[in-house]
């Protein structure tokens, strides 16, 4: 039986408030209808058989989408970094909802460099690194002696590391989980088709795109977060090394995509007010298309014609996410109500919940978490010298 709601909109008693809380196991989080629609009508589950309106969801995705019983809900927060940042925030503040011991599974397609992976390739990252947030030249005008027109934020070249950081450049997340996690992909069926097979054939004159001209497999590898969707050789070079300057050197650039840092951000906000546990996040990105084109092909046509892996990126989205989803509900009792330890640093470049990142500047917290009643000046933050 199908029923629908509008978080905190019915004044209960606390007693009945309680009764009526959703507690999932896990959230799936889309950015867009068709990875949202991706889910409707899976043999596994039903994620519409409750539907919650939340006040502050995009106005072309007011509702959250539940199972009868709760333990599974999905969510489309719409495109981009602010649409995916309110979205979230609006869910972790809906009272409706307890989303203490919730797993987010991130669950969208993305661009792919071909030397890490292919049309339909399911990809895993342990770092997200907003790529974006960075000063930028005009190509025409950059500085001779540069080789992009990006340079990071109070620097004064591209190879040197951010001076000015506004904390959400970075997140790295549960390396436990994310293996754990691929170790279920690998069980689902991905798909393909002849288009995409042949298509990717195109990248196989060069060696260093092997991958690209490869199946679809599932891949460790980390994703960059921009608005802008940037295609060409040369851009992929610029973002590929932004993102090991970033991360002092550990993350391997791979996927491409508009939303990640947005929504890592409000879910890392809601765990400093300790409404959710950062150490619960999964960020999964199937390829549709190619970061750069194949030998003989103009950046142009790889951007306005795009490859045909549309379709199974969006079909690899359940195929590998399901045995994620089930995994986590099958081990609940013994493994993930109580949480899978992370044995590396997780959350910011700030280490604004504890611990110590081994990027960036360190823990600005003297180790521990922020202290969230206290205002942190900017000026701390800026012109933080060179971190290598």
């Amino acid at each position: 039986m199908l029923s629908s709601a509008t978080c905190g909109a019915t004044t209960w008693s606390l007693a009945t408030h309680k009764e009526k809380i959703i507690t999932p196991k896990v959230f799936i989080i889309d950015m867009f209808a068709d990875e949202g629609e991706s889910w409707f009508g899976i043999p596994e589950f039903n994620v519409l058989e409750k539907n919650i309106t939340v006040p502050g969801f995009s106005p072309l995705f007011p509702q959250a989408h539940c199972t009868a019983d709760g333990n599974i809900c999905q969510l489309v927060t719409g495109e981009a970094e602010i649409n995916a940042a309110s979205t979230i925030t609006a869910l972790v503040t809906c009272p409706d909802f307890n989303l203490t011991q919730t797993y987010f599974l991130i669950a969208g397609i993305a661009g792919i460099s071909p030397k890490l992976g292919t049309l339909g390739t399911v990809t895993f990252a342990r770092f997200a690194v907003q790529v974006g947030l960075q000063f930028e030249f005009d190509a025409r005008e950059k500085p001779d002696n540069f080789t992009t027109g990006y340079v990071p934020q109070g620097s004064f070249s591209p190879d040197e590391f951010p001076q000015e950081l506004y904390g959400t450049e970075v997140f790295e997340v549960n390396e436990n989980l994310r293996q754990f996690a691929i170790r279920m992909a690998e069980k689902g069926r991905l798909a393909d088709d002849e288009p995409s097979r042949m298509y990717r054939q195109n990248y196989a004159s060069d060696p260093a795109f092997a991958a690209g001209a490869a199946p679809p497999s599932v891949v460790a590898c980390d994703t960059a977060t921009s608005d802008q969707f940037w295609t060409g050789a040369l851009l992929g070079a610029a973002f590929e090394n932004t993102t090991k300057l970033f991360t002092n050197g550990t993350g391997t650039y791979c996927t491409t995509q508009q939303e990640d840092n947005g929504t890592l951000e409000a879910l890392l906000r809601a765990a400093l007010a300790r409404r959710v546990d950062f150490s619960r996040v999964v960020i999964m990105r199937t390829a549709s298309d190619f970061d750069r084109p194949f030998d003989g092909e103009t950046a142009a046509t790889n951007l306005f014609l795009m490859s045909p892996g549309f379709d199974i990126s969006i079909k690899n989205i359940p195929a590998a996410g399901v045995p994620v989803v089930m995994g986590i509900l099958d081990g609940w009792k013994e493994t993930f109500e109580e949480g899978l330890k992370a044995g590396n640093y997780v959350g910011d470049i700030f280490g604004t919940l504890g611990g110590v990142p081994n990027f960036g500047p360190g823990n600005i917290f003297g180790g521990g978490r922020a202290p969230v009643q206290k205002r942190f000046l900017r000026r701390r933050l800026s012109r933080i010298g060179r971190v290598g």
